[in-house]
């Protein structure tokens, strides 16, 4: 025998409120698309590639230029082995250095460089490309540019703000930091960018300008404070104070630099803070000195290998730019 519920003529009837349900489809409709539009807006800014200027590589240039000139590039006279390169234009010498012990072992190596030539001294751009969101490895970019030695340089693609000037164009003229200016007479200036303008640096010889920082020596003494030091505000950045792998470019003297890349977040290397950098870089005599992007950007690039174990991997992590040494004009 069946058994039907009756209605309980008390009780009304319940009908699905058609103006509710269109309310609920209507404001999810609005979450789905706000949230959307937030992963979009953070791809379009953090991942998608935006191509402002195509730049056209040394090679390229080189390509048409004569048979005699071509030739005179290629005819270095130049001895070198793991560590070190010599030759008329330019002597490079790197040292491994390793301090302290246990889970205090700091690794990081020491590139000192003469030139005779401050042109020898170039940046060059991942993809020969100028925009953000555009990188390949350092030592990818090392290669396409034959060069002899190179770092990371500032990563400015990650950034839409700073003055950047390469290879003596300026690319971009939004003042906001301090900076560091390389010179046609190989001195490199570290500066304010919102108190010295991309024209008067042009008009003083300068070649090439870093957006990053922080300044860590200047007119020979070391910058007092660095618990203040803030480079941007984007997305994931990490505290700059703690101890990192680091990268940093110093001027002893016209014409002769001292490059240091540290490794860090490994078991024989945990970084080294901006004062342990700062200091590091007054005892290798540089009176001018410049703090780079670090962290997983951190590689030093030598006659085809990478030097250093970035990311304690042995893994490059993309960067948008390099600093490199390259015999001829």
């Amino acid at each position: 025998m069946r058994i039907y519920d009756k209605p309980n003529p008390k009780e009304p009837h319940r009908k699905a409120n058609p103006d509710k349900r269109r309310k609920w489809l209507i404001v999810t409709l609005v979450v789905v698309l706000a949230i959307g539009g937030i992963i979009y807006s953070l791809a379009d800014r953090y991942l998608m590639r935006h191509v402002e200027v195509v730049v056209a590589d040394d090679n390229t240039a080189a390509a048409g230029s004569s048979n005699d000139e071509a030739a005179t590039e290629t005819e270095v006279n130049a001895t070198s082995d793991d560590w070190n390169y010599s030759s008329d234009d330019m002597q490079v010498s790197i040292e491994k250095v390793q301090t302290g012990s246990g889970s205090d072992q700091i690794t990081y190596y020491v590139a000192d460089v003469q030139l005779t030539d401050a042109s020898s001294l170039r940046s060059a751009l991942a993809d020969n490309s100028f925009g953000t969101n555009i990188t390949e490895n350092t030592s990818e970019i090392a290669a396409a540019n034959n060069a002899i030695f190179a770092i990371n340089g500032d990563y400015y693609g990650f950034r839409d703000d700073g003055v950047i000037i390469r290879n003596g164009t300026v690319y971009r003229d939004d003042p906001v930091r301090d900076a560091m200016a390389l010179f046609s007479d190989g001195t490199m200036k570290t500066y304010n960018e919102t108190e010295v303008s991309s024209s008067e640096l042009l008009a003083e010889g300068a070649t090439n300008t870093l957006s990053f920082g922080p300044i860590l020596i200047q007119d020979g003494e070391i910058v007092s404070d660095f618990s203040s030091v803030k480079i941007d505000n984007n997305f994931g950045n990490r505290s700059i104070q703690d101890a990192n792998p680091r990268t940093a470019i110093g001027m002893i003297a016209p014409n002769h630099y001292v490059f240091v890349v540290v490794d860090g977040r490994q078991n024989d290397s945990r970084g080294m803070t901006l004062a342990e950098l700062a200091e590091v870089m007054q005892g290798l005599g540089a009176t001018e000195a410049y703090n780079l992007d670090g962290g997983g950007s951190s590689t030093m690039y030598f006659m085809g290998r990478v030097v250093n174990n970035p990311l304690g991997r042995n893994q490059e992590r993309g960067v948008s730019d390099i600093l490199y040494l390259k015999e001829g004009q």
